[in-house]
């Protein structure tokens, strides 16, 4: 793979991924973690989504520990439609300053723009609607739009809420999905809490739980499944946002659920939910780092207690 031309000036990327020491570089984050197997990685250059900024009529990634503004318009680590229409982007014309997440659906690119300027202008407006893509938002306000975007989670179709969570690339998606439905195993009753729009949730006929998304809404932090609810699961899924689940696994350990499939995207917030697992006598019979945010410090934890 070719170098990248922007490493070490972008803040996009902490490690280059094109590197032969990347790996080591990057187990070096979670050397503290006990895990119970080997890494899984994915492969650069199948990310789906980039989280881009804007200011000044610039638009890129931020420079590496500082507010400037890289012109990058052909990044390694995306997948080839964002490069398509990142010169695009990057010729509209911006104001204020902000973020643009750009998202590959299935059908297309969907943007959502969250701008310190309320409204946008009508010149943006005639420029945004000439970029190709199914739908422009701009602080929630549709600018532009040829279509609805959707994602899929294997067979099943779902509508691309503007601004939704979605894991960074499928391929790291698809891998996470098959690792939650081995270890659900043929569990009868399964609970997907932080469900989001449903990886998880269809794939082992779960019900699902969250603020936002396909589920029961039902915010997950301030009101976390009790005892009597949880209940009637034997298994329940957990894949909270960095924050953790600390209020729920504090309700977990005084249930009877048999299994807990716990995906996390954040080292330290396990650590410490963990340990609420173990004290309340489940035990860690699986973990498994995924480099889920590739070129990243960041880790995606999966991981598997019983009692």
């Amino acid at each position: 793979m070719k170098k990248c031309p922007f490493f070490g000036v972008c803040g996009g990327c902490k490690y280059d991924f094109t590197d032969a020491g990347y790996r080591t570089e990057k187990l070096a984050e979670i050397a503290r973690l006990k895990t119970t197997d080997d890494a899984k990685w994915v492969d650069g250059g199948l990310r789906r989504r980039g989280d881009f900024c804007f200011a000044g009529g610039k638009f890129g990634f931020f420079k590496s520990g500082s507010k400037d503004i890289v012109a990058v318009r052909d990044c390694l680590n995306m997948v080839p439609e964002i490069n398509k229409i990142l010169p695009r982007l990057a010729e509209l014309p911006w104001i204020g300053a902000g973020s643009c997440l750009v998202t590959l659906c299935e059908n297309g690119i969907d943007i959502a723009i969250n701008a310190d300027v309320p409204y946008f202008t009508p010149e943006f407006k005639t420029a945004a609607e000439k970029i190709g893509a199914q739908r422009i938002v701009w602080n929630n306000r549709v600018v532009a739009q040829s279509g609805t975007p959707v994602i899929k989670f294997g067979d099943v179709a779902v509508e691309y809420p503007s601004n939704a969570f979605l894991q960074p690339s499928k391929a790291g998606e698809d891998m996470l999905r098959q690792m939650v439905v081995s270890a659900a195993g043929n569990s009868k009753h399964v609970a997907d809490l932080f469900c989001g729009l449903g990886n998880f949730t269809f794939a082992t006929h779960a019900d699902g739980f969250d603020i936002v998304g396909t589920g029961v809404k039902r915010d997950l932090f301030e009101h976390p499944l009790t005892v009597g609810m949880l209940n009637k699961y034997d298994c329940v899924i957990l894949d909270p946002p960095r924050a953790g689940a600390s209020a729920q696994c504090t309700e977990l350990v005084k249930s009877n659920v048999k299994r807990i499939v716990y995906v996390s995207c954040n080292p330290s917030t396990f650590r410490r939910d963990m340990s609420v697992l173990n004290r309340g006598g489940y035990k860690l019979i699986k973990l498994v780092p995924v480099d889920q945010f590739v070129g990243s410090s960041h880790w995606e934890l999966f991981s598997v207690f019983e009692k």
